[in-house]
């Protein structure tokens, strides 16, 4: 990653933001992917694999940007997804929650073709298991 996206995502990270369902701070970019593995540990097995590879690649994907704005906005949602995330092996059930409309209408094709991607791609994760087999 570049040296001043970590220079700029630290300086954000003692900075309080005002979002209604993230914490107060963020983390930067190197801690926060960590800890967003990490929380995906205590999910099921199918879940864990999937949600790694669309961390990994997402952070992969966002490694260039120089945009502050987008930075910060990329940061946050993030943070956002990990304060939902079960904190311990005792979370039995993890249910997400439904995409805000206003969300939904702000996507650009391209997140909405991710978003499609990623709705079929979860499909497969979530068969249900026949007693047949």
């Amino acid at each position: 990653m570049r040296a001043s996206f970590l220079r700029l995502a630290e300086s954000v990270s003692t900075k309080p933001l005002n979002l209604r369902e993230a914490s107060a701070t963020l983390y930067p970019p190197i801690p926060l992917y960590r800890r967003l593995l990490r929380s995906h540990r205590y999910l099921p097995r199918e879940m864990r694999v999937l949600g790694d590879d669309y961390v990994k690649a997402e952070f992969r994907r966002h490694k260039d940007v120089t945009n502050r704005v987008h930075i910060i906005g990329f940061l946050s949602q993030w943070k956002m997804y990990l304060d939902q995330m079960p904190r311990d092996k005792d979370a039995k059930s993890f249910s997400g929650k439904k995409l805000d409309p206003t969300v939904f209408e702000k996507m650009s094709s391209e997140q909405l073709g991710q978003l499609y991607e990623l709705m079929h791609a979860t499909k497969d994760v979530w068969k249900p298991i026949s007693e047949d087999s």
